[in-house]
């Protein structure tokens, strides 16, 4: 995304915009970049030839790393393939960030509790007590950067109206019954309290901010709690 943004500025510096019709980042905006974005100064060249090396090889690289994913998971153990399946039932989170959590927590069922979950991935709230009073701050952010990171992404999804696209029925098809109701119930859970902090007049970065810090318990503190009931525990992390 920084490679991206730093070719797309230096364009809009030097009056370069694509044609009408043509979105960012698509392939036919790269292109125009490629063939039709040339500039006089060597200097100027050189920087252009530079930063569109550097988006190709990082897209070049997510490849690659997807593909590395790809080919981990069925090597992965029986548990932890049924772990990343579940997951993947709910909205916003997808295959990587499936497998992105499932390798930065481990076995989730040494977690008793889903605000022991929240207090790895640091984010409960911060706390100042003196005395009698007691304030409450924004998350800590002391726990695991990596899960904290794909929960908030995911967690954005939930400012929209629970529903079931296209690419999350099929991501469900292959879970049980179980899994999907608790999947659509964090779905009517998250934007119902994202709703209720926007109503009560918070900002809506801080309202969404509020409501993603809720996510991570919500959808992973089934999998801690009842791990062994609805086999969504996983033994020592065999991914990352």
């Amino acid at each position: 995304m920084r490679a991206r943004n730093r070719l797309t500025k230096f364009l809009l510096r030097h009056g370069k915009r694509p044609p009408a019709g043509v979105n960012p980042w698509t392939l036919s905006y790269l292109d125009w970049v490629r063939k039709e974005v040339h500039f006089e100064l060597l200097a100027q060249q050189a920087t252009l030839l530079d930063y569109l090396h550097e988006v190709e090889h990082l897209a070049a690289r997510v490849t690659r790393l997807e593909q590395a994913i790809e080919e981990a998971i069925p090597l992965a153990p029986q548990q932890m393939r049924e772990v990343i399946e579940a997951l993947q039932a709910l909205r916003g989170i997808a295959k990587v960030s499936a497998v992105t959590i499932v390798a930065e927590l481990g076995e989730l069922s040494r977690f008793a509790q889903a605000r022991q979950l929240m207090a790895y991935s640091g984010t409960v709230a911060r706390e100042h007590s003196n005395g009698e009073s007691r304030k409450r701050g924004g998350i800590t952010k002391t726990g695991n950067v990596h899960l904290r990171r794909i929960v908030v992404e995911a967690a954005w999804a939930y400012r929209h109206a629970p529903a079931v696209t296209a690419g999350l029925r099929k991501r469900q098809e292959r879970v049980s019954a179980e899994v999907k109701e608790i999947a659509w119930k964090a779905q009517h859970r998250l934007h119902g309290r994202y709703r209720k902090l926007t109503a009560r007049g918070k900002k809506h970065r801080k309202g969404d901010h509020r409501s993603r810090t809720r996510t991570v318990g919500i959808h992973l503190g089934h999998w801690g709690e009842s791990g062994s009931r609805a086999k969504k525990s996983t033994g020592p992390s065999g991914i990352g």
